[in-house]
C-alpha cells in the first residue's frame, strides 16, 4: 500500500506542479477560462498529494483497515475530476457526462472514510 500510496501522492504532486504552469501560460495568453480549470485541478491535486502519502505511511505505523480505501476513494476521485477539468482545457472534451461531480463526491467520500478510519485504528 505504502509503493502505491508514493506513486500517486508523487503523481499527484509533479502534476499539480505542471497544471499550475500551464495555467500561468494560459493567463499569459487570454485564455481566463481555461487557466481557471487547470488552477483547480492543480488545487486539488497538491492539496491531496499530501494526504495521500500520510495516508500510505499511517498504513505502515497502525493498523488502519479503512484507510486503504480512503486513499483508493480519492485516488479514482482525483482522476476523474482533475481527468475531466484537464481535457476540457486540452481537447475540449469531457472525459464522460458527469465524470467532475462523480469525482469530487468520491474525494468526499474519501475524505469521510479516512475521518471514520479513525474508531478502527488500532496501535501495532
Amino acid at each position: 500500500m505504502l509503493r502505491l500510496c508514493l506513486i500517486f501522492s508523487g503523481l499527484a504532486g509533479s502534476l499539480g506542479v505542471a497544471c499550475l504552469a500551464l495555467a500561468a501560460h494560459a493567463d499569459a495568453v487570454s485564455m481566463p477560462a481555461k487557466s481557471s480549470l487547470l488552477q483547480t485541478a492543480a488545487q486539488m491535486l497538491l492539496a491531496h498529494a499530501p494526504v495521500i502519502l500520510g495516508a500510505g505511511i499511517l498504513t505502515q505505523i497502525r493498523r488502519a483497515p479503512l484507510v486503504p480505501v480512503a486513499v483508493v476513494l480519492m485516488a479514482i476521485g482525483l482522476s476523474l475530476f482533475c481527468g475531466d477539468l484537464v481535457l476540457r482545457v486540452f481537447v475540449e472534451e469531457r472525459l464522460f457526462h458527469m465524470a467532475a461531480p462523480i469525482g469530487g463526491m468520491s474525494v468526499i467520500l474519501g475524505w469521510l472514510v479516512l475521518a471514520l478510519s479513525a474508531l478502527r485504528v488500532q496501535p501495532n
